[in-house]
């Protein structure tokens, strides 16, 4: 991933702007409706895992939702780690994400396949194929991990 490419420049709470922070985020709040820069925070996909890799000038800004206030920010999407079913796992190809019907909630790969960042019919391209799974599906499905970008439609 070409990092210069894709950062954007977004607001986050001053306490925890630091390189490296990563974060999910979720959407704005109904305090952010009527705020003068919310543009600057609610570009970001709902959603979508970010990590900050840059920090700007360090101006704090007012936030009703941040204590400290916000300042400016770089970050990056970070891609989707998720496994996938075997058959339709190939590089550059384009799917609708499907969550797996698992009530195995112990199982170590619970989380590969109910990526948090990941609805049900999300479309999402292969952008590499990882590798195996870390180990047997106990529900005997055939999956290997990949990377995803979640696309827009």
């Amino acid at each position: 991933m070409n990092e210069e490419v894709n950062k954007l420049i977004t607001l986050c709470g001053k306490d925890w702007a630091k390189i490296g922070t990563e974060f999910i985020f979720l959407g704005g709040k109904q305090e952010c409706e009527s705020c003068k820069i919310k543009k600057t925070c609610l570009k970001l996909k709902e959603g979508a895992k970010y990590k900050i890799v840059g920090l700007r000038d360090g101006a704090v800004q007012e936030c009703p939702l941040h204590d400290e206030g916000v300042v400016a920010v770089e970050v990056v999407e970070l891609p989707i780690i998720a496994l996938v079913d075997s058959k339709i796992a190939v590089e550059g190809a384009k799917i609708h994400y499907e969550r797996r019907n698992c009530d195995i909630y112990d199982c170590s790969m619970y989380s590969l396949c109910h990526p948090i960042e990941l609805n049900n019919g999300d479309t999402v391209i292969v952008e590499r194929v990882i590798g195996d799974a870390p180990e047997q599906c106990r529900k005997g499905h055939s999956v290997i991990v990949a990377e995803l970008r979640r696309i827009e439609e």
